[in-house]
């Protein structure tokens, strides 16, 4: 079982002798409902950008370029996934959005030799004086997830 609420929605790519074109949200989309800010973040090879969570926001996550290792854990306490921890791998190889919703903690960790690039869409605009994120370390033993590479 998949934590609860979390949901996938593969991207399809119009590709040309020109290039390709993909569209990624649409006001009639089901995935989401109200808009309030789109953010756009480039991290570096091996960067891990973990945890935290927010009480009041919902995200949705593209990753653009480069490959991210995304790592989500439950921590609404009335869900019946709660304490659950998915991981999906992301990226331009593999284009898609992900709803990531209010109260579950989400991380990601950047593989590969090159940056990736996060493009995130919020139903709440950003407010520095009240901040809806809460901070989680990434080696905190509540959530007890290994980012290391598993070599097979």
């Amino acid at each position: 079982m998949s934590i609860i609420g979390v949901n996938k929605k593969p991207l399809v790519k119009h590709c040309d002798d020109r290039g390709f074109f993909m569209e990624l949200l649409r006001e009639d989309d089901s995935i989401y409902g109200r808009f309030g800010q789109a953010s756009m973040s480039t991290s570096y090879p091996g960067v891990i950008k973990a945890f935290h969570y927010h009480k009041l926001q919902d995200d949705i996550w593209f990753f653009p370029s480069g490959h991210a290792q995304v790592v989500l854990h439950d921590m609404r306490s009335d869900s019946a996934s709660y304490g659950k921890t998915d991981v999906y791998y992301m990226g331009e190889d593999v284009p898609y959005l992900l709803f990531i919703p209010r109260g579950v903690a989400h991380g990601y960790r950047v593989l590969g030799q090159t940056p990736a690039t996060i493009v995130y869409f919020t139903n709440m605009a950003y407010d520095p004086k009240q901040p809806d994120e809460y901070r989680i370390a990434y080696d905190d033993p509540a959530i007890g997830f290994d980012w290391s590479t598993k070599f097979r």
